[in-house]
């Protein structure tokens, strides 16, 4: 669970005129999704030729879709990309209800899928967001071509202690008081932390990229909701980890379908390295990606390696490129 917004490894991005401050690596573009009581911010990376099948990236707790940029860059010649920022996260202003559960973001996804029209999509998603695309892959997998999860928050009975912090602030009044406590703080040492708890190999992240998140950073701590999005969402994932039965998250996990790549990064402080076989046996037929030196964002870290892990997948499964025109070709497309 990510706490906050993260530098890029390699940063390329500019300034663009169309959207005030935030920040577009070349080659992508962003525009707005606007549904009935839902605003979505959704970054495009459009892909080298037509054709492509289509993807959709999901960040994690106080990410945004800036989060994918680097792995999107590197699948530009696999997929047609799309990377949401989830309500109250990066550009997107909050749900109308200030609903943050993971079934709402779930449905949120859905919601957009749908009124888009993309799906079947290949699915990507980084700790919250890796249960919010489980979630959706369950209960709608008529909408999930196949699942790649990067440190996905599924239900740890033993939390690791540097996880804590972020777990607390689904505490009634904890925001409050560690707000107060961290008001001294400024935006460069904030950051500074984050990258220290996410990343394996803070080291990786360019004075460019560290520069841009800490403008990033205090942007988010001016917004009037940010201690809101941040505590309700943080509230949301305990909840799902307490929910039993058919709802779920690791019932929900093997009710995928959907071809999986899980990825699960040695360093990760957040999400527990030794999930990694309980995650590889829940789901299906899945495959899994261990890389000792990743941190809690493996695909800010490495992206390079996630996506030749994607592209085997896709090979080795035939859900690449060739599926979806033949899909198309016998009208289920």
């Amino acid at each position: 669970m990510s706490s906050t917004e993260l530098p890029g490894v390699r940063s390329t991005a500019e300034l663009s005129s169309l959207v005030g401050a935030v920040r577009v690596a070349e080659g992508e573009q962003l525009r707005t999704a606007a549904l009935p009581g839902l605003e979505l911010a959704v970054r495009v990376r459009p892909p080298l030729r037509t054709g492509l099948p289509p993807a959709l990236f999901v960040h994690g707790l106080g990410g945004s879709s800036q989060n994918w940029s680097d792995l999107m860059a590197q699948l530009s010649d696999t997929v047609d990309g799309e990377a949401l920022d989830l309500p109250g996260f990066g550009w997107s202003p909050p749900p109308a209800d200030r609903d943050y559960s993971v079934t709402a973001f779930a449905r949120a996804v859905i919601r957009h899928l749908d009124a888009a029209g993309r799906g079947p999509v290949h699915l990507f998603g980084n700790s919250l967001g890796g249960a919010v695309s489980t979630r959706v892959a369950a209960v709608r997998p008529d909408l999930v071509r196949t699942l790649t999860l990067i440190s996905p928050a599924l239900p740890e009975l033993r939390v690791q202690k540097s996880a804590v912090p972020t777990a607390l602030l689904a505490v009634p009044g904890v925001a409050g008081l560690f707000s107060r406590l961290t008001r001294g703080l400024s935006a460069e040492q904030r950051t500074r932390g984050v990258t220290d708890l996410c990343y394996g190999d803070p080291s990786r992240v360019t004075p460019e990229g560290f520069r841009h998140a800490v403008e990033e950073m205090e942007r988010r701590m001016a917004l009037p909701y940010f201690w809101e999005a941040m505590t309700r969402s943080s509230r949301g994932i305990v909840d799902a980890y307490t929910l039993g039965g058919q709802h779920g998250l690791w019932r929900q996990a093997q009710r995928v379908l959907a071809p999986s790549l899980l990825v699960y990064g040695g360093r990760d402080q957040l999400v527990s390295y030794r999930m990694a076989h309980k995650a590889a046996a829940a789901f299906r037929g899945s495959r899994l990606l261990s890389l000792p030196e990743a941190g809690h964002v493996a695909m800010m870290e490495h992206p390079e390696v996630v996506a030749a892990a994607f592209r085997e997948l896709l090979h080795d499964t035939g859900t690449g490129e060739g599926e979806t025109d033949r899909d198309t070709e016998d009208g289920r497309g």
